[in-house]
């Protein structure tokens, strides 16, 4: 039969400092980021996861693990993957529109404004690249009326688009073409930088960007 040995007081105290320098180096942390909040960095992984794993596929117990802590521990900042979706979807929808808002309201040409958007759509492409395949593509898994509320801001944006360029149409800054066709063109070209994000980036990104603008700048101008 197994005996225990008493320990004494200072032996016990420092059995006791052991096991919880144990049971506290186990219990990984969500470690923040300067000016980062636990919930933002757990939005932060969860985007880089539904871009791999897709939305649907992902699971609670997957970003946790994505993370390195206990799936418990995930719900003390986050109560479930719709709304870290919500938050991802309605960042990047709101970010476009105060850039799109801040443009209009300056005095530049038609033809200059555009030129600004279309940088800030491909930065945004850059340089938050997950959260914003993530607005593109798993939108449809938003719930009502986040659904609705999303694909109305979107709408409203693309019609802003349109009527920026038909008014640079208007003034003979631009192109008689349709504005419907050349905003979808636009976005079009620009997602197509998925492709750089998964090739070995032979260029560098100052020089996409530089090349798009004046590709896509120079197929409007007039």
């Amino acid at each position: 039969m197994q005996t225990y040995r008493i320990l004494p007081a200072a032996g016990k105290g420092i059995l006791l400092t052991i096991v919880r320098f144990i049971f506290e180096a186990g219990m990984a942390k969500i470690r923040s980021k300067k000016n980062s909040s636990k919930k933002d960095i757990i939005i932060e992984k969860a985007s880089k996861l539904f871009r791999e794993k897709g939305f649907g596929a992902a699971s609670m117990r997957d970003l946790a693990e994505h993370v390195g802590v206990e799936a418990a521990s995930l719900y003390n900042h986050i109560q479930s993957k719709s709304e870290i979706l919500q938050a991802i979807c309605f960042k990047v929808a709101n970010d476009f529109l105060s850039h799109l808002e801040a443009v209009q309201a300056s005095p530049e040409p038609v033809l200059k404004k555009l030129e600004l958007i279309i940088r800030f759509h491909i930065r945004m492409m850059m340089d938050q690249f997950e959260f914003v395949y993530i607005s593109d593509h798993e939108w449809r898994h938003l719930p009502e009326p986040y659904l609705s509320n999303f694909l109305n801001q979107r709408r409203n944006y693309r019609r802003s688009l349109s009527d920026l360029i038909a008014r640079g149409i208007d003034r003979g800054e631009m192109k008689s073409i349709e504005p419907y066709v050349a905003v979808l063109t636009l976005l079009s070209a620009i997602s197509g930088i998925e492709s750089w994000h998964r090739s070995r980036k032979t260029i560098t990104a100052e020089v996409l960007e530089n090349n798009m603008v004046k590709y896509l700048i120079e197929g409007l101008k007039k």
